[in-house]
């Protein structure tokens, strides 16, 4: 039975190839729970590729009928976002 206490998961200071296994494993988890929020707020690099799994963890919540947030995205989330044009994507994410 999931619980309906939110889940946070916070993102190390580097969201690169490295560490998205780790990341990965820790939103399925979190996932499984319930409702997730992800705190970006320390992110000072953040790849492509974190993006998406980001955007597929969002789907995966909204399929499950959780709430999936992201809050505090740094200025360099927000960057990465704008440059690559994810804005539409991550609109319905973003808090604060």
């Amino acid at each position: 039975m999931a619980k309906s206490q939110v889940q946070s998961v916070a993102l190390p200071r580097i969201v690169d190839l490295d560490a998205l296994d780790h990341i990965a494993e820790t939103l399925i988890d979190a996932l499984s729970a319930g409702p997730v929020d992800v705190d970006a707020s320390g992110v000072e690099r953040v790849s492509t590729n974190a993006l998406f799994m980001l955007l597929s963890a969002a789907e995966t919540a909204k399929k499950a009928k959780f709430a999936f947030t992201i809050s505090g995205a740094s200025a360099s989330v927000a960057a990465a976002i704008e440059k690559l044009g994810l804005n539409p994507a991550f609109e319905p994410v973003l808090k604060g």
